[in-house]
């Protein structure tokens, strides 16, 4: 999915998998045929995979009412059914580094139901970003499941009933970073024979950290058409839970703690979208979403007690570890309402305006009317101007906020550096966009966006910690700006398309949170405007295809793409002054397809693929392990081919 996003603008690359769009931070909304997906757990995998979508977009700017809570961007997925893709399709797909990929799909249709389901295992040692510049990482072995089933009962021309299911299961181990330098414990008791009877010898290179992912969903729809009012209405449901268990020696003697952790959150809830054609110029639509959510955080630390201080009056700590238990839990809930008006006043000019309510009651307890105007003017054939302003409300993500006992670590060597932990809070913005687009020649397309946020309580997410699970803060005020150039041109079997972005992130003030966070750090952002970590002054991506043979029974479809970034940030002279180096990247991939290749009825399409990632094999870097909020250093993937074969049946 990530390999497919990439490739629109605005959207940078991060490691375990994240995406920025438009310089946010993971506030990315996942549709599945209008249904708003709740948040989960996911950390390093990607629980929708493309297989099950028949298509696909993605929507940024300044959104109308309709869409709340995650505005960065919604990526609206049109699931596959079992009439536009009936039939079966088996493929085993593998290559480099133990990859092995196989899957199965199938569609079909009697009377007046249709069903779809596709399932995959995925196994490889590529599973999470390496952390050195080797062309294979220690220790990141992967074996994932995935499944999603869609039925449909269509109950006559007006009504249908839907029920979409998916399952995603995943296991990594988290690579090693070699040539770490010990901070704690006595070098006599890790080198001991009982040291390393109980626990290994505590080489860096040879750790044994494990997470193990899971989430599943469910969502039930009911979609009904009364002449100028339809409406759809769904129940939501959807669990997610992450396991991180240490390696009990080395995780302790390299950062004080060796923390088993386990978090959950399970989400239920319900939306409704009705549309009314209220006049001939008027479409209105108003809506509603409601989730009760219950979060469950669990650890057992293992840390080692302080039993003094030395000449200097740093803290000295005792040999025989001891074991702290802590636990949270809470359920709450988040709603929002809203109504919009799609007015066409003048031939040519789409005004749409509207408001949203939105509120939470969770960790933090707020609500927001949100005013929304978006304007679409086509002043000549092939061009379309837009602008639009929106206020958004954004909850701060209910499974990556947690309450802990900070009290439990004092005089540890797990003892933050300071005991501030304020709740997150909701984000707040201001959210202008404007743009222009327009048809040059038949099949070529341009268009220019800018963009402009202010932030109040800017929402970001880190790694602090061992255990790679992403935890919620605010800056105190934010500012985001940008602008985006795409372009693409189609003429028969040759396509090609590329873009352009300039982005610009900055916070100031970190005022939630605190205890992960240097005390150096906090007074520095107290006073100063900062980079966001995440903030990528260039993105760009490219890429091009062409099938030969096209008009024959074999067509052959050659395809590269190139993705582009100035770099993600580092720390400088100032927290988050600098950024890693630039980098480059381009893939390549060849389809050859036949059509009753083997001559037997029941088979239908043949296809042969081979892809090859990271073409002229570029060592470049996402992380080098410095800034705010970031964990070990993180390289991308090296070049890694992969061949396959795909039958239809």
């Amino acid at each position: 999915m990530n390999s497919l996003l990439l490739q629109a603008p605005g959207v940078a690359q991060d490691s375990y998998g994240q995406i920025h769009i438009r310089g946010d931070h993971n506030e990315v909304q996942f549709r599945l045929d209008g249904v708003a997906l709740p948040e989960g757990m996911s950390v390093f995998g990607q629980t929708l995979m493309t297989r099950f979508a028949h298509s696909m977009s993605l929507t940024t700017g300044a959104l109308p009412s309709e869409y709340g809570f995650l505005q960065a961007g919604v990526i609206d997925i049109t699931t596959k059914n079992g009439y536009s893709d009936a039939g079966g399709d088996v493929s085993i797909y593998g290559g480099a580094r133990d990859y092995f990929f196989p899957s199965a799909q199938f569609g079909g249709h009697h009377g007046k139901w249709d069903w779809f389901a596709t399932g995959d295992f995925v196994h490889n040692r590529v599973g999470i970003e390496n952390t050195t510049s080797s062309f294979n990482a220690l220790h990141d072995l992967t074996n994932q499941y995935h499944f999603l089933g869609h039925g449909r009962y269509t109950v006559d021309e007006n009504t249908r009933i839907s029920f979409t299911a998916g399952v995603s299961n995943a296991e990594y181990q988290l690579p090693n970073n070699p040539g770490q330098q010990r901070q704690f414990a006595s070098p006599s008791f890790a080198s001991s024979d009982l040291s390393q009877k109980l626990y290994g010898n505590g080489d860096s290179s040879s750790l044994t950290e494990h997470q193990k992912e899971i989430t599943d969903f469910g969502i039930l729809s009911l979609q009904k058409d009364m002449g100028k009012l339809s409406f759809q209405t769904s129940a939501v449901m959807r669990y997610s839970s992450l396991r991180y268990s240490p390696d009990p020696l080395g995780d302790l003697i390299y950062n004080g703690i060796a923390q088993r952790a386990a978090r959950s959150v399970f989400s239920t809830g319900t939306q409704t979208d009705a549309t009314w054609q209220a006049a001939k110029d008027h479409t209105v639509r108003f809506g509603y979403q409601i989730y009760v959510e219950r979060n469950v955080s669990k650890s057992d630390s293992t840390v080692y007690p302080q039993s003094g201080e030395d000449a200097d009056g740093d803290a000295v700590y005792s040999d025989n570890p001891l074991t702290i238990h802590d636990g949270t839990g809470r359920t709450g809930w988040m709603y929002g309402l809203y109504a919009q008006d799609e007015w066409r006043p003048v031939k040519n000019l789409t005004v749409n305006y509207g408001l949203r309510f939105d509120g939470v009651d969770e960790y933090t307890h707020a609500k927001q009317v949100s005013p929304r105007l978006n304007i679409v003017y086509k002043p000549w054939r092939g061009g379309t101007f837009h602008a639009g302003y929106s206020r958004y409300f954004t909850p701060p993500p209910f499974e990556l906020v947690g309450g802990t006992s900070l009290n439990k670590f004092v005089n540890t060597s797990a003892a933050p550096g300071t005991f501030l932990n304020s709740n997150v809070k909701a984000e707040r913005d201001h959210y202008f966009d404007a743009g222009f687009s327009q048809t040059i020649l038949p099949g070529w397309h341009a268009s220019f966006d800018a963009y402009v946020k202010l932030a109040k309580n800017m929402i970001d997410e880190g790694q602090f910690g061992s255990p790679v699970i992403l935890s919620a803060f605010n800056y105190r005020r934010g500012q985001v700006n940008g602008y985006e150039f795409a372009t693409d041109y189609t003429r028969g079997a040759f396509s090609v398309y590329g873009n352009f972005s300039w982005s610009r992130a900055i916070g100031k003030d970190i005022t939630t949170a605190q205890w992960n966070f240097d005390p150096d750090d906090l007074a520095y952002t107290s006073k100063h405007w900062i980079h966001l970590d995440h903030d990528q002054r260039w993105t760009a991506s490219a890429g091009g295809s062409y099938s030969f043979f096209h008009r024959t029974g074999h067509p052959l479809r050659l395809s590269a793409t190139m993705v582009y970034g100035s770099g993600l940030r580092a720390d400088g002279a100032t927290p988050n002054g600098a950024s890693v180096p630039q980098y480059a990247t381009f893939n390549l991939s060849l389809v050859q397809s036949f059509n009753n290749l083997f001559h037997v009825p029941f088979l239908k399409r043949t296809q042969l693929r081979l892809d090859v990632t990271n073409l002229f094999d570029r060592t470049y870097l996402l992380r080098d392990g410095s800034g705010i909020g970031v964990g070990a250093p993180q390289y991308g993937l090296r070049r890694t081919i992969l061949t396959g074969i795909d039958q239809r049946f």
